[in-house]
């Protein structure tokens, strides 16, 4: 991994000192997931410039590391990332590599944006033979609007108190982007009460924020243990599950192979919704609000053409 970012890291710099497109007078951010761009993106408002290291469609526990992203790292005044080891795979050597000491764990210029959050998940004990797990909870708490929410508050915290004068502006960009939150709040739940009740599986274990706040009841996954693929006794079973507690929804991720979902839901009679778990995860998820909305919809019509919405 170090040979391999050192590569990475002399060609960065080459792009380096290509001509940068950063305007001298505004704040550097890039993120790690572009769920973080889009609210930073908000709440920093024209003060900023933001970008982030992965896209939509990618597996974000694994982000495919690009020779771009080291001068990204370097010249950046701010890093805002989920934490909970969400990025634990990937990003600690690329901090190494970008050689900034603004943006080092413990920095000023380091947000940790899961300081705002109460994790669920958190294992008693860790173990290999239990899969990827991630030590300090689940990490994918941007699917509850409160997530987003606190998001927005450790994003706004940073800026204020990085960049002082500036900080009627952020106050300013957060309470129009809470005002609007809570006015989609309100129509998401509103929304989804068709969906309190409904049993589903997913691949991986990243829906539980999501179906927590909206009711739903996961039964099962499709990995064997978190990060760890399905034997075909797993598969088995599951299906036996689904069968017995009347699953009639199979989650399957953008970036997971719609084979063994597709298979699953044929033998239970299922229907298999593709749920993106990060902005830009399907090209209508342009923004964070779209990926609230655009979930609670596609499980809607799932629910429907299975016949299950409105039972909970």
């Amino acid at each position: 991994m170090k040979r391999m970012l050192s590569t990475i890291w002399i060609a960065g710099l080459l792009l380096a000192f290509a001509p940068s497109a950063r305007a001298a007078d505004k704040i550097t951010i890039v993120t790690t997931l572009p769920d973080l761009a889009d609210i930073a993106s908000k709440i920093a408002g024209n003060a900023a410039t933001v970008e982030s290291l992965a896209r939509g469609v990618e597996d974000p526990h694994g982000i495919p590391i690009k020779p771009s992203f080291i001068p990204r790292l370097n010249r950046a005044d701010l890093l805002i990332l989920m934490g909970l080891e969400y990025e634990h795979s990937w990003l600690p050597a690329l901090i190494d590599e970008a050689r900034n000491p603004r943006i080092r764990k413990g920095a000023a210029g380091y947000i940790d944006c899961s300081v705002k959050v109460t994790p669920k998940e958190v294992p008693g004990t860790l173990s290999r033979s239990e899969g990827d797990l991630h030590p300090s909870g689940n990490p994918h708490y941007n699917l509850d609007p409160e997530g987003g929410r606190a998001i927005a508050g450790a994003i706004f915290d940073s800026l204020a108190r990085n960049y002082p004068t500036l900080k009627t502006q952020f106050e300013a960009n957060l309470k129009a982007f809470l005002v609007q939150l809570d006015a989609k709040t309100r129509e998401w739940e509103a929304l989804s009460r068709p969906l309190k009740g409904l049993k589903l599986v997913s691949y991986h274990r990243d829906i539980v924020y999501f179906a927590d706040r909206y009711g739903m009841e996961i039964v099962g996954e499709i990995e064997l243990k978190p990060g760890i693929e399905p034997t075909a006794g797993h598969l088995i079973d599951l299906v036996g599950r689904m069968k017995a507690q009347g699953v009639k929804v199979v989650i399957r991720e953008p970036h997971f192979s719609e084979k063994v979902p597709n298979q699953i839901a044929a033998q239970a009679g299922a229907q298999v919704v593709k749920l993106p778990i990060m902005v830009g995860g399907t090209p209508e998820v342009k923004t964070y609000f779209d990926l609230i909305e655009y979930n609670l919809r596609a499980m809607l019509k799932a629910a429907q053409a299975a016949g299950v919405a409105g039972k909970g």
